[in-house]
């Protein structure tokens, strides 16, 4: 088989890292539509089965990984788009999962490439068609490049990928500042000089919620964070570890995404304090207008809860929230996790239940 052409920041360079979204068979429609969370476990299945053609693999939890199959070529007697094809159909097969496959000669435009695609679908990005696949997309469709800095691109009637690659550098580096208008040119012109990392899966734990539409109520969003945060105290308390950071990432209508992360002040598994960390960084994005997809919160740089140290207060309500967090954990142990739930997850539930009373 002839090999694929992309680009790895030189033209004509081959195609050879792959960009992998799993998705769980349930799941329909376009990428990043609303389905079910892919579990811890079989993510660590994936990432394996990954490794049986290349140990160029780096993890991006909780769902996606990129692989570099360079060395795999030869080996397997495949191209990319053969070797993604066998990656497809064994991980359909073994584990049930569809995967988005995008192939490039680099991390930037493999992602692009499976931007939009349906679950199950391996898309090419050639190395004579890079300028045409990016030319038209908008500035946001970049990776790295968040609502803030496309707006202030639009401003300036940069409003594609195109116009950005044929700005001055000059010019971007006005805008944006010179680090990040040189970086933004770049990945305009589908420049990337960053590897594929090879890493273990990311010591920490991670919860998502979709929404049924792209929502614009910031309070909707709180109460899905609300949520989450619970997920992840009482998943943390019943492995009996702790975090020291929180994640935070907003995916949007167009499918870009951002991610932040907070230190926390001190390790810990606490529901509350969780909850406040995840809700300073939704605060923190200022996303008034903005239409979101899905949340995804993750308790990164976890350690034994019996290593973690915590602040001594005098307050009675802390106190008390640990006695009821405490209690609601023994509940859920003996009767399920229905047995109690946040008032907002009761009103996520309700809202997609057909039933509406009387």
């Amino acid at each position: 088989m002839t090999p694929t052409r992309g680009t790895a920041g030189r033209s004509g360079a081959p195609a050879e890292v792959l960009y992998v979204r799993f998705r769980a068979t349930g799941d329909g429609g376009a990428e990043g539509d609303r389905g079910a969370p892919l579990g811890e476990e079989t993510y660590g299945h994936l990432l394996r089965l990954l490794g049986q053609f290349t140990p160029v693999v780096e993890a991006l939890p909780p769902d996606a990984a990129l692989a570099d199959v360079r060395g795999a070529l030869r080996y397997f007697e495949r191209d990319a788009a053969g070797i993604a094809e066998l990656i497809r159909l064994r991980a359909l097969a073994w584990y049930g999962v569809r995967c988005t496959i995008g192939i490039a000669g680099n991390p930037l435009l493999a992602r692009m490439a499976a931007q939009g695609a349906a679950p199950g679908e391996v898309r090419r990005v050639h190395g004579d068609a890079v300028a045409d696949f990016l030319d038209r997309k908008p500035a946001a469709a970049l990776h790295g490049v968040g609502p803030a800095t496309a707006r202030a691109l639009c401003a300036y009637g940069l409003d594609s990928v195109g116009r950005i690659a044929a700005a001055p550098p000059a010019t971007l580096q006005r805008i944006l500042g010179a680090k990040t208008g040189r970086a933004v040119h770049d990945k305009a012109r589908g420049l990337d000089p960053s590897p594929v990392t090879p890493n273990a899966a990311a010591r920490s734990i991670g919860a998502e919620h979709r929404f049924a539409h792209d929502e614009l109520d910031p309070d909707r969003r709180r109460r899905a964070l609300l949520s989450l945060a619970d997920d992840l105290g009482a998943r943390l308390r019943g492995s009996g570890r702790a975090a020291r950071a929180l994640t935070l990432t907003v995916r949007y209508a167009d499918r870009s995404t951002t991610t932040r992360t907070r230190r926390l002040p001190e390790p810990t598994a606490h529901g509350p304090a969780l909850t406040d960390a995840a809700y300073a960084l939704h605060a923190a994005l200022g996303l008034q207008r903005a239409r979101v997809r899905s949340v995804a919160l993750r308790a990164e740089d976890l350690c034994r809860a019996e290593l973690a140290t915590r602040q001594l207060t005098f307050d009675p309500a802390e106190d008390k929230a640990r006695r009821i967090e405490a209690a609601v954990d023994r509940a859920r142990a003996r009767f399920g996790e229905a047995a109690a739930r946040p008032a907002a997850k009761l009103a996520q539930l309700y809202s997609r239940s057909p039933y509406r009373g009387p």
